[in-house]
């Protein structure tokens, strides 16, 4: 059993993309820009914008955060995100969810500009993606290509199995796998909360992507000897134990699954690092105008 190291491949991007800022620098040329919006004060929310503008400024990336409070109306927000849209210096925004219930994300998502879209969840990226075209990927699919094809697994011909149908990871993970590429060239398989024998369709995967959002789900019997199993899990648990008060875990019983595998992701430091690292990634892209010219 080999671990999936994704800090240390995620460093080793986060290194690629700075010696590349560093080269635009000397040249003079546009340091990449990324605005995130932030309504309300979800706790997990600001977690993750901090990680996200921390992970700009070790880069080279210039980064802003707008804050808005709860009661901002869903007008308000539409007309704040066309203000950035607007702006020329702007490479990248995000909006950050969850979004109140009084706001349609799917509204938000939209109004962003395709090309400023560095999430990858705008209709025109997502048709992209589904195309075969270059685009601005889902940074949390991406990742995990990365990853594979970072630790050398083989994908073509195998079978993998996706379980979870989420427009963020489940839906595009499977559009990428069968991709006529590497890694790629996959037979896909989704299984979801309406699926049948689950059990049955996991064993015979060769490469298992867990991103059901439900901790420990997959135990050892759900895995196939020798299989690849990618734990995109994040759940928060109480535990005392802890300073923070909780613990992160995945959706694999990995203490009972990893014996069975031949690679593995941990959590933490598996998927999670790599997510961050696309978004750069898509960043970097979107300043240097390569997806839309």
């Amino acid at each position: 059993m080999q671990l999936i190291d994704g800090k240390k491949i995620g460093e080793e991007i986060r290194q690629e993309i700075a010696a590349e800022v560093l080269k635009i620098k000397a040249q003079n040329g546009k340091i990449p820009y990324l605005v995130a919006v932030l309504v309300g004060n979800d706790g997990g929310s600001e977690t993750y914008v901090s990680h996200k503008v921390k992970a700009c400024e070790e880069v080279g990336f210039r980064s802003a955060v707008y804050r808005y409070p709860e009661t901002i109306s869903e007008d308000e927000l539409l007309n704040i995100v066309e203000s950035i849209n607007n702006d020329p210096e702007v490479d990248g925004l995000i909006v950050q969810l969850p979004l109140p219930k009084h706001i349609s994300a799917d509204k938000v998502t939209e109004k962003i500009l395709p090309e400023k879209d560095v999430d990858g969840f705008h209709p025109a990226n997502i048709g992209r993606m589904v195309k075969g075209w270059d685009c601005y990927l889902p940074a949390t699919p991406n990742g995990i290509v990365e990853l594979i094809r970072r630790s050398g697994i083989q994908t073509a011909g195998k079978h993998c199995v996706v379980i979870g149908r989420s427009q963020i990871v489940g839906l595009p993970m499977s559009i990428l796998m069968q991709r006529s590429q590497e890694p790629g060239n996959c037979t896909v398989t989704i299984c979801h909360s309406r699926t049948q024998n689950m059990t049955e369709i996991t064993r015979q995967a060769d490469i298992l992507i867990a991103a059901i959002g439900k901790p420990g789900f997959v135990t050892a019997d759900m895995v196939k000897e020798g299989a690849v199993v990618i734990d995109v899990g994040t759940t928060r648990v109480p535990d005392a134990t802890k300073k923070s008060g909780f613990a992160l875990k995945g959706d694999v019983k990995f203490d009972e699954v990893a014996p069975k595998c031949s690679y593995i992701t941990p959590v933490p430091g598996g998927v999670g690092p790599m997510t961050i690292v696309s978004l750069l990634q898509n960043t970097l892209k979107a300043s240097k105008k390569e997806i839309y010219k």
